[in-house]
């Protein structure tokens, strides 16, 4: 995992050519992706989840989050109500687009190669990171997600397991989510004045809970230096019951941490 320094040609060059590929497996890949939208929620609530809209971080100044949340508000509009039928594939890029200044969106924070940065539409792996983590709560299958290749912050007030996010990138680093199920799903996300919030609903009632879950954890020096940190994501799958029925593989993680592994938590904010 040693860093690879690239010229602004090349990563310029490669950019333009993963966006024109992915361009191409959305006109002729042959998935059936989502597109329909229905403001009437479906009646059964699988998953619920929020996170706060601001947060103090070491070195990035407020007004990159205060803009983030009206990128989120603009890109979660464009999200809340698609439904995703049986056999369908729902894509966060596809159906976001590309976030520009003609549509509204503002400099946010982004983060690139470990560093932070301003750039508009700045803020929205918030959202990609919300949904990945309700769809790990539910039978959807995730079949694309990247994961974040720089842990930047330390884990203070963190929540969930290292690694449980996914990292966007319009628009070849996408988030899709494959419906694999007899019955369709809806996608709600909206913001209150503290939080976004997210709610994947369904036809029918649950019938299974899951627990998501990390293990392997390791923070180990590198031989080029600094740290690098990894994990397994896993979770285990239980009838409403309480009774146990898998344990599962979701993914491997690995990352380049960009802070001292023994770094208080009071540095971080």
């Amino acid at each position: 995992m040693r860093p690879v320094a690239r010229s602004r040609l090349r990563l310029a060059a490669g950019v333009c050519y993963y966006r024109l590929k992915r361009y191409g497996e959305w006109l002729l890949g042959g998935k059936r992706f989502s597109r329909e939208k229905q403001s009437v929620p479906l009646p059964h609530l699988h998953v619920r989840h929020q996170t706060p809209l601001l947060r103090r971080l070491k070195d990035v100044d407020m007004w990159m989050q205060h803009n983030k949340i009206i990128n989120l508000r603009l890109a979660a509009e464009r999200l809340d109500g698609v439904i995703v039928r049986p056999g369908e594939t729902f894509s966060y890029w596809r159906l976001i687009g590309k976030p520009t200044r003609r549509k509204g969106y503002v400099e946010g924070m982004l983060l690139s190669h470990g560093r932070v940065l301003a750039g508009v539409g700045g803020g929205l792996c918030q959202l990609s990171n919300l949904l990945y983590w309700m769809t790990l709560h539910t039978p959807l299958t995730v079949t694309e997600r990247h994961r974040h290749g720089y842990d930047v912050f330390p884990d203070a007030d963190r929540t969930q397991p290292f690694g449980s996010g996914a990292t966007c990138f319009y628009n070849y680093l996408d988030l899709q989510i494959a419906n694999r199920t007899r019955q369709s799903f809806q996608v709600r996300v909206f913001l209150t004045d503290t939080h976004l919030v997210g709610e994947w609903r369904a036809e029918f009632p649950p019938t299974r809970r899951y627990d998501v879950y990390e293990k392997d954890h390791a923070i180990t020096p590198a031989i080029w230096g600094g740290y690098e940190r990894t994990n397994v994501l896993r979770r285990r799958v239980y009838t409403l019951d309480g009774e146990w029925l898998d344990d599962e593989f979701i993914a491997e993680n690995r990352a380049m941490m960009m802070y001292e592994p023994l770094l208080s938590s009071h540095q971080s904010r």
